[in-house]
C-alpha cells in the first residue's frame, strides 16, 4: 500500500521536545514541512511553550491553539536503580492522568490527530517463541508500563467520545545520538573494556533507532490508514546481546571482553544486586513483529540496525572527545 496523505502538512505540538527522542524528531518534522511547536520543561527558547510540571491540572490551551496534530512524547520514565522506589501514583499522574487532560483539551481545540508514544512494555518484558504482535494481551509488569497501558485506554475512550484520531506507537528500547540509560551504559562499559559475563547468552532482542521512530511518527501524522491503530515498531533485525557487544566493540576499536556465566547465575546476581530488570534486558529475548505497520501503511524503516549503530557510536565517540 502506497503512502497517502490525510491532510496537507500543518502545525504539530510536540511534548517532551527537549528529550532524547524529541531532539531527534523535531528537525525531521520541520524538514518534512510541519510547523513544530515545542513543549519543554526548562530552558525555553523563542517559540517554545514552557510547562514545568505536567499533571492532571495542566492548562494546555495556549500550547494547543492552532494545532492540527499532537505528538505526545513527554513521560515519567522507569528508574535505572531499582532501589530508588518511585510510587506508582507518580507514574499515573504524569503518564496517564496528564495524558488524559492533554488529549481532552486537544480534542476541544480541534486537533485532528494525536500520536502517542507508548512502550512495548505494555505487552511484557520478554518473548518466548515468537515476537509480540498488536493483538497480544496487554500484560505490563512494572508501574511505568502499567501507566502507559492506562493512558492508551484513556486515549481510546477520548477518541470514541470526540472523534479525534489517535495513533498509538509501542517501541522497544530506542537508541541513537543522545541516548541515555541502559544503552549508554552498555556503550560506556564496552568502551572501558569491562569484562562482561554474557558470552553464553543466546537471545534475540529487537531495538529501534531513533531515526526510524521519527520516520514512523512522521508517517502516522499524515497517513489516513493510521487513524485508530496501534503499531509495534522495531528496526526489524533482532540481535543477540553478545553479537551486539562485539559489533559495538569492533566499531569502537576495542576488544569485546566477554566471558561465560550461566544464565541462572546472572539472574540470581541481578536479584541480589537489585539489578534484575537490567540483567533481564541483557539475557532475555524481546522480539517485535512489525508486519502490521508495514502492511497497513507501507512503512519501512529507512535505517538498518547497522546504520543506527554506526551513527550512535559515532556520536558517542564525539561526546567522549568533548569530555576529555
Amino acid at each position: 500500500m502506497g503512502m497517502a496523505l490525510v491532510v496537507d502538512k500543518g502545525s504539530v505540538l510536540v511534548t517532551g521536545a527537549a528529550g532524547f527522542i524529541g531532539r531527534n524528531l523535531c528537525p525531521v518534522l520541520e524538514e518534512a514541512g510541519w510547523l513544530v511547536r515545542r513543549v519543554v520543561r526548562r530552558n525555553a527558547t523563542e517559540g517554545d511553550v514552557l510547562i514545568e510540571d505536567m499533571g492532571p491540572e495542566t492548562d494546555w490551551s495556549s500550547a494547543l491553539t492552532g494545532m492540527d496534530a499532537v505528538v505526545h512524547l513527554a513521560a515519567r520514565v522507569h528508574v535505572l536503580r531499582e532501589q530508588q522506589h518511585v510510587p506508582a501514583d507518580r507514574f499515573r499522574k504524569v503518564n496517564a492522568m496528564a495524558t488524559r487532560t492533554l488529549a481532552r483539551q486537544a480534542a476541544q481545540a480541534g486537533v485532528k490527530r494525536f500520536v502517542f508514544v507508548s512502550t512495548i512494555g505494555v505487552h511484557g518484558v520478554k518473548t518466548e517463541k515468537k515476537g509480540f504482535v498488536e493483538t497480544d494481551a496487554l500484560a505490563p509488569v512494572n508501574d511505568y508500563a502499567r501507566s502507559k497501558c492506562e493512558a492508551e485506554a484513556v486515549l481510546r475512550d477520548i477518541e470514541r467520545d470526540t472523534g479525534m484520531e489517535v495513533v498509538v506507537l509501542r517501541p522497544p528500547l530506542v537508541y541513537g545520538p543522545g541516548v541515555k540509560a541502559n544503552f549508554y551504559m552498555l556503550l560506556k562499559g564496552v568502551c572501558m573494556g569491562l569484562p562482561l559475563p554474557l558470552a553464553g547468552i543466546k537471545n534475540n532482542r529487537d531495538f529501534l533507532y531513533v531515526g526510524n521512530l521519527s520516520h514512523a511518527i512522521l508517517t502516522c501524522l499524515s497517513h489516513p490508514d493510521a487513524a485508530g491503530q496501534d503499531f509495534l515498531l522495531a528496526d526489524g533485525q533482532a540481535i543477540a546481546t553478545p553479537v551486539l557487544i562485539r559489533h559495538i566493540a569492533r566499531s569502537l576499536g576495542r576488544p569485546a571482553r566477554l566471558f561465560y556465566m550461566p544464565a541462572w547465575a546472572l539472574d540470581l546476581a541481578g536479584r541480589v544486586l537489585g539489578k534484575h530488570d537490567m540483567i533481564n534486558r541483557l539475557i532475555g529475548s524481546l522480539e517485535v513483529n512489525t508486519a502490521h505497520i508495514r502492511e497497513r501503511l507501507g512503512w519501512q524503516p529507512p535505517y538498518s540496525l547497522d546504520d543506527g549503530l554506526k551513527t550512535t557510536i559515532g556520536w558517542y565517540q564525539q561526546a567522549r572527545k568533548k569530555e576529555a
